[in-house]
Protein backbone atom coordinates (compact mmCIF):
# COMPACT_ATOMS: atom_id res chain seq x y z
CA UNK A 1 0.00 0.00 0.00
CA UNK A 2 2.86 2.38 0.82
CA UNK A 3 4.43 1.64 -2.55
CA UNK A 4 1.16 2.36 -4.32
CA UNK A 5 0.75 5.62 -2.40
CA UNK A 6 4.21 6.82 -3.43
CA UNK A 7 3.45 5.89 -7.04
CA UNK A 8 0.20 7.88 -6.98
CA UNK A 9 1.91 10.89 -5.43
CA UNK A 10 4.61 10.78 -8.11
CA UNK A 11 1.97 10.69 -10.86
CA UNK A 12 0.22 13.67 -9.25
CA UNK A 13 3.52 15.56 -9.06
CA UNK A 14 4.19 14.89 -12.74
CA UNK A 15 0.69 15.97 -13.70
CA UNK A 16 1.16 19.27 -11.89
CA UNK A 17 4.53 19.74 -13.58
CA UNK A 18 2.91 19.11 -16.95
CA UNK A 19 0.38 21.88 -16.37
CA UNK A 20 -2.64 19.81 -15.34
CA UNK A 21 -4.90 21.41 -12.74
CA UNK A 22 -8.26 20.68 -11.25
CA UNK A 23 -9.14 24.38 -11.45
CA UNK A 24 -7.66 27.46 -13.09
CA UNK A 25 -8.81 30.76 -11.58
CA UNK A 26 -8.55 33.89 -13.71
CA UNK A 27 -7.97 36.91 -11.47
CA UNK A 28 -5.97 37.26 -8.25
CA UNK A 29 -8.36 39.63 -6.49
CA UNK A 30 -10.27 38.91 -3.29
CA UNK A 31 -12.81 36.53 -4.86
CA UNK A 32 -10.22 34.65 -6.93
CA UNK A 33 -7.82 34.15 -4.02
CA UNK A 34 -10.63 33.07 -1.68
CA UNK A 35 -11.76 30.52 -4.29
CA UNK A 36 -8.22 29.21 -4.81
CA UNK A 37 -7.63 28.98 -1.06
CA UNK A 38 -10.62 26.68 -0.57
CA UNK A 39 -9.52 24.43 -3.44
CA UNK A 40 -5.91 24.22 -2.27
CA UNK A 41 -7.03 23.60 1.32
CA UNK A 42 -8.89 20.51 0.08
CA UNK A 43 -5.71 19.17 -1.54
CA UNK A 44 -6.79 19.85 -5.13
CA UNK A 45 -4.57 21.33 -7.82
CA UNK A 46 -5.36 24.99 -8.46
CA UNK A 47 -3.65 27.64 -10.54
CA UNK A 48 -4.36 31.39 -10.37
CA UNK A 49 -3.42 33.59 -13.31
CA UNK A 50 -3.42 37.39 -13.38
CA UNK A 51 -2.22 39.80 -16.03
CA UNK A 52 -0.51 41.97 -13.38
CA UNK A 53 3.10 41.20 -12.54
CA UNK A 54 2.69 42.74 -9.08
CA UNK A 55 -0.54 42.22 -7.11
CA UNK A 56 -0.05 45.62 -5.49
CA UNK A 57 -0.16 47.57 -8.75
CA UNK A 58 -3.08 49.00 -10.74
CA UNK A 59 -5.59 48.39 -7.96
CA UNK A 60 -9.29 49.13 -8.38
CA UNK A 61 -10.42 48.79 -4.74
CA UNK A 62 -10.50 51.05 -1.68
CA UNK A 63 -9.34 48.16 0.49
CA UNK A 64 -11.83 49.12 3.23
CA UNK A 65 -12.96 46.00 5.09
CA UNK A 66 -16.07 45.46 7.18
CA UNK A 67 -15.62 43.72 10.53
CA UNK A 68 -16.98 40.42 9.19
CA UNK A 69 -14.31 40.24 6.49
CA UNK A 70 -11.52 39.80 9.04
CA UNK A 71 -13.11 36.51 10.13
CA UNK A 72 -12.35 35.05 6.69
CA UNK A 73 -9.63 32.34 6.79
CA UNK A 74 -7.67 34.35 4.21
CA UNK A 75 -6.96 36.97 6.88
CA UNK A 76 -5.62 34.60 9.54
CA UNK A 77 -2.36 36.09 10.87
CA UNK A 78 -2.91 39.38 9.01
CA UNK A 79 0.06 41.60 9.95
CA UNK A 80 -0.95 44.45 12.26
CA UNK A 81 0.79 47.10 10.15
CA UNK A 82 -1.39 46.38 7.11
CA UNK A 83 -4.73 47.48 8.58
CA UNK A 84 -6.06 50.37 10.68
CA UNK A 85 -9.22 50.07 12.80
CA UNK A 86 -11.96 52.69 12.52
CA UNK A 87 -14.54 52.70 15.32
CA UNK A 88 -17.15 55.11 13.95
CA UNK A 89 -18.69 56.52 10.80
CA UNK A 90 -19.16 60.28 10.54
CA UNK A 91 -21.92 60.89 8.00
CA UNK A 92 -22.16 64.32 6.35
CA UNK A 93 -25.30 65.71 4.72
CA UNK A 94 -25.07 67.83 1.53
CA UNK A 95 -24.90 70.96 3.69
CA UNK A 96 -22.04 69.34 5.67
CA UNK A 97 -24.06 68.89 8.86
CA UNK A 98 -22.91 65.60 10.36
CA UNK A 99 -23.95 62.76 12.63
CA UNK A 100 -21.68 60.13 14.18
CA UNK A 101 -22.69 56.47 13.95
CA UNK A 102 -21.23 53.73 16.13
CA UNK A 103 -22.06 50.15 17.14
CA UNK A 104 -20.54 48.50 20.21
CA UNK A 105 -17.68 46.20 19.23
CA UNK A 106 -18.02 46.92 15.50
CA UNK A 107 -15.26 48.43 13.39
CA UNK A 108 -14.30 49.11 9.82
CA UNK A 109 -10.70 48.47 8.76
CA UNK A 110 -8.78 50.56 6.26
CA UNK A 111 -5.73 48.91 4.75
CA UNK A 112 -2.41 49.45 3.08
CA UNK A 113 -4.06 47.91 0.05
CA UNK A 114 -0.97 47.22 -2.12
CA UNK A 115 0.74 45.53 0.85
CA UNK A 116 -2.46 43.59 1.62
CA UNK A 117 -2.75 42.19 -1.90
CA UNK A 118 0.92 41.20 -2.01
CA UNK A 119 0.56 39.48 1.38
CA UNK A 120 -2.55 37.59 0.21
CA UNK A 121 -0.64 36.41 -2.87
CA UNK A 122 2.19 35.13 -0.68
CA UNK A 123 -0.30 33.33 1.56
CA UNK A 124 -1.86 31.66 -1.49
CA UNK A 125 1.50 30.33 -2.66
CA UNK A 126 2.23 29.04 0.85
CA UNK A 127 -1.14 27.23 0.79
CA UNK A 128 -0.15 25.41 -2.41
CA UNK A 129 -1.66 27.61 -5.09
CA UNK A 130 0.26 27.72 -8.38
CA UNK A 131 0.43 31.51 -8.94
CA UNK A 132 1.14 32.82 -12.46
CA UNK A 133 1.55 36.60 -12.58
CA UNK A 134 1.97 38.51 -15.83
CA UNK A 135 -0.30 35.92 -17.45
CA UNK A 136 -3.48 37.23 -19.10
CA UNK A 137 -6.51 35.19 -20.13
CA UNK A 138 -7.00 35.27 -23.90
CA UNK A 139 -8.64 32.04 -24.98
CA UNK A 140 -9.58 28.53 -23.88
CA UNK A 141 -9.79 25.36 -25.95
CA UNK A 142 -12.34 22.70 -25.03
CA UNK A 143 -11.05 19.27 -24.05
CA UNK A 144 -12.89 16.06 -23.22
CA UNK A 145 -12.86 16.88 -19.50
CA UNK A 146 -12.55 20.65 -19.28
CA UNK A 147 -10.40 23.37 -20.82
CA UNK A 148 -6.89 24.02 -22.10
CA UNK A 149 -5.43 27.51 -21.70
CA UNK A 150 -2.46 28.03 -24.04
CA UNK A 151 0.69 28.76 -22.07
CA UNK A 152 -0.94 27.75 -18.77
CA UNK A 153 -2.20 24.17 -18.99
CA UNK A 154 -5.32 22.08 -18.68
CA UNK A 155 -8.05 22.16 -16.07
CA UNK A 156 -11.34 20.48 -15.29
CA UNK A 157 -12.97 23.78 -14.30
CA UNK A 158 -12.29 27.42 -15.10
CA UNK A 159 -13.30 30.26 -12.76
CA UNK A 160 -13.64 33.84 -13.99
CA UNK A 161 -12.84 36.11 -11.05
CA UNK A 162 -11.43 38.84 -13.26
CA UNK A 163 -13.51 41.82 -12.25
CA UNK A 164 -16.38 43.94 -13.46
CA UNK A 165 -15.24 43.83 -17.11
CA UNK A 166 -14.63 40.08 -17.06
CA UNK A 167 -12.86 38.71 -20.12
CA UNK A 168 -13.96 35.22 -19.11
CA UNK A 169 -17.63 36.26 -19.09
CA UNK A 170 -17.26 37.87 -22.52
CA UNK A 171 -15.36 34.91 -24.02
CA UNK A 172 -17.87 32.30 -22.84
CA UNK A 173 -20.92 34.51 -23.47
CA UNK A 174 -22.01 34.40 -19.84
CA UNK A 175 -23.86 37.17 -18.03
CA UNK A 176 -22.20 40.59 -18.22
CA UNK A 177 -22.25 43.39 -15.69
CA UNK A 178 -24.16 46.31 -17.21
CA UNK A 179 -24.62 48.78 -14.34
CA UNK A 180 -21.65 50.37 -12.64
CA UNK A 181 -20.45 52.89 -10.15
CA UNK A 182 -17.36 54.81 -11.29
CA UNK A 183 -14.93 55.26 -8.41
CA UNK A 184 -11.78 57.40 -8.14
CA UNK A 185 -9.58 57.55 -5.04
CA UNK A 186 -6.55 59.66 -4.10
CA UNK A 187 -4.00 58.52 -1.53
CA UNK A 188 -1.68 60.85 0.39
CA UNK A 189 1.20 59.03 2.07
CA UNK A 190 2.10 60.27 5.55
CA UNK A 191 -0.95 62.54 5.87
CA UNK A 192 -3.19 62.55 8.94
CA UNK A 193 -6.76 63.41 9.90
CA UNK A 194 -8.08 65.26 12.92
CA UNK A 195 -10.23 62.18 13.63
CA UNK A 196 -8.26 59.11 12.45
CA UNK A 197 -10.73 56.83 14.27
CA UNK A 198 -13.63 57.83 11.98
CA UNK A 199 -14.64 56.90 8.44
CA UNK A 200 -15.88 60.21 6.99
CA UNK A 201 -18.71 59.67 4.46
CA UNK A 202 -20.31 62.42 2.39
CA UNK A 203 -23.72 62.37 0.74
CA UNK A 204 -23.78 64.88 -2.12
CA UNK A 205 -25.64 65.02 -5.41
CA UNK A 206 -23.02 67.50 -6.60
CA UNK A 207 -19.91 65.46 -5.86
CA UNK A 208 -21.18 61.86 -5.82
CA UNK A 209 -24.57 61.47 -7.55
CA UNK A 210 -25.87 57.98 -6.85
CA UNK A 211 -23.32 57.05 -4.21
CA UNK A 212 -20.96 58.72 -1.69
CA UNK A 213 -17.62 60.39 -1.05
CA UNK A 214 -15.26 59.19 1.69
CA UNK A 215 -12.10 60.17 3.56
CA UNK A 216 -10.29 57.80 5.92
CA UNK A 217 -7.03 57.30 7.74
CA UNK A 218 -5.00 54.31 6.52
CA UNK A 219 -1.77 52.69 7.74
CA UNK A 220 0.04 54.64 4.99
CA UNK A 221 -1.68 58.02 5.25
CA UNK A 222 -5.07 59.25 4.06
CA UNK A 223 -7.32 58.02 1.27
CA UNK A 224 -10.11 60.13 -0.20
CA UNK A 225 -12.48 59.10 -2.93
CA UNK A 226 -15.73 59.56 -4.79
CA UNK A 227 -17.99 57.11 -6.55
CA UNK A 228 -21.01 57.91 -8.71
CA UNK A 229 -23.34 56.13 -11.08
CA UNK A 230 -21.63 55.63 -14.44
CA UNK A 231 -23.62 57.55 -17.05
CA UNK A 232 -22.83 57.99 -20.73
CA UNK A 233 -21.21 61.36 -21.29
CA UNK A 234 -20.95 62.20 -17.56
CA UNK A 235 -17.59 63.60 -16.39
CA UNK A 236 -15.51 61.42 -14.04
CA UNK A 237 -15.63 62.05 -10.29
CA UNK A 238 -13.74 65.27 -9.45
CA UNK A 239 -11.87 64.28 -6.30
CA UNK A 240 -9.64 67.37 -6.36
CA UNK A 241 -12.62 69.76 -6.29
CA UNK A 242 -14.36 67.62 -3.65
CA UNK A 243 -11.30 67.80 -1.40
CA UNK A 244 -10.96 71.55 -1.86
CA UNK A 245 -14.52 71.77 -0.49
CA UNK A 246 -14.31 69.34 2.47
CA UNK A 247 -10.65 68.81 3.41
CA UNK A 248 -10.57 71.61 6.05
CA UNK A 249 -13.59 70.00 7.73
CA UNK A 250 -11.62 66.82 8.54
CA UNK A 251 -8.29 68.52 9.21
CA UNK A 252 -6.62 67.36 6.02
CA UNK A 253 -3.95 69.72 4.71
CA UNK A 254 -3.28 69.14 1.01
CA UNK A 255 -0.19 70.88 -0.32
CA UNK A 256 0.82 68.39 -3.00
CA UNK A 257 -0.48 66.05 -5.66
CA UNK A 258 -1.68 62.63 -4.48
CA UNK A 259 1.01 59.97 -4.15
CA UNK A 260 -1.23 57.45 -5.92
CA UNK A 261 -4.56 57.43 -7.72
CA UNK A 262 -6.87 54.43 -8.03
CA UNK A 263 -9.90 54.19 -10.27
CA UNK A 264 -12.29 51.46 -11.32
CA UNK A 265 -15.81 50.25 -11.94
CA UNK A 266 -18.00 48.77 -9.20
CA UNK A 267 -20.91 46.50 -10.24
CA UNK A 268 -24.20 47.79 -8.83
CA UNK A 269 -26.91 45.96 -10.81
CA UNK A 270 -27.00 42.70 -8.86
CA UNK A 271 -25.86 39.18 -9.83
CA UNK A 272 -25.54 38.49 -13.56
CA UNK A 273 -27.18 35.56 -15.37
CA UNK A 274 -26.04 33.06 -16.39
CA UNK A 275 -23.07 32.71 -14.05
CA UNK A 276 -22.28 29.11 -14.99
CA UNK A 277 -21.44 27.47 -18.32
CA UNK A 278 -19.78 24.24 -19.43
CA UNK A 279 -17.11 23.70 -16.75
CA UNK A 280 -16.81 27.48 -16.27
CA UNK A 281 -18.10 29.69 -13.42
CA UNK A 282 -17.98 33.38 -12.52
CA UNK A 283 -17.09 34.67 -9.06
CA UNK A 284 -17.11 38.01 -7.22
CA UNK A 285 -17.35 41.20 -9.27
CA UNK A 286 -17.38 39.21 -12.52
CA UNK A 287 -20.61 37.58 -11.30
CA UNK A 288 -22.03 40.89 -10.06
CA UNK A 289 -21.98 39.52 -6.50
CA UNK A 290 -21.03 42.69 -4.67
CA UNK A 291 -22.69 44.93 -2.09
CA UNK A 292 -21.43 48.50 -2.54
CA UNK A 293 -24.37 50.04 -0.65
CA UNK A 294 -23.16 48.48 2.63
CA UNK A 295 -19.43 49.01 1.98
CA UNK A 296 -19.30 45.22 1.90
CA UNK A 297 -17.99 44.71 -1.62
CA UNK A 298 -14.81 42.95 -0.52
CA UNK A 299 -16.67 40.83 2.03
CA UNK A 300 -19.21 39.75 -0.62
CA UNK A 301 -16.41 38.86 -3.03
CA UNK A 302 -14.60 36.82 -0.37
CA UNK A 303 -17.75 34.92 0.56
CA UNK A 304 -18.78 34.20 -3.01
CA UNK A 305 -15.28 33.18 -4.10
CA UNK A 306 -15.03 30.77 -1.16
CA UNK A 307 -18.49 29.29 -1.92
CA UNK A 308 -17.50 28.72 -5.55
CA UNK A 309 -14.29 27.01 -4.40
CA UNK A 310 -16.14 24.74 -1.97
CA UNK A 311 -18.73 23.85 -4.59
CA UNK A 312 -16.03 22.82 -7.06
CA UNK A 313 -14.28 20.69 -4.43
CA UNK A 314 -17.56 18.90 -3.69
Amino acid sequence: LALDARFVLEIERQRMHNGNHDVIVVGAGFAGLACAHEIAKAGRRVCVIDRKRDLGERLHTTGILVEEALANPLFTDLPAGIHHSVSSVKLYAPGLESIELTAPGYRFHTTDTPALMRWLGEQAVTAGVDMRLGCAFREAQATAHGWHLPGVGQCRYLVGADGARSRVAAYFELGRVRDFLHGVEYEYDGAGLRRPDALHCFISRRWAPGYIGWIAQTPRGVQAGLAQRLRHGAPPPDVAAFLAHVAPLVGLSIVRKPDSIRAGLIPCGGPVRPRVGRHVLLAGDAAGVVSPVTAGGIHSGLRHGAEVGRALVQ
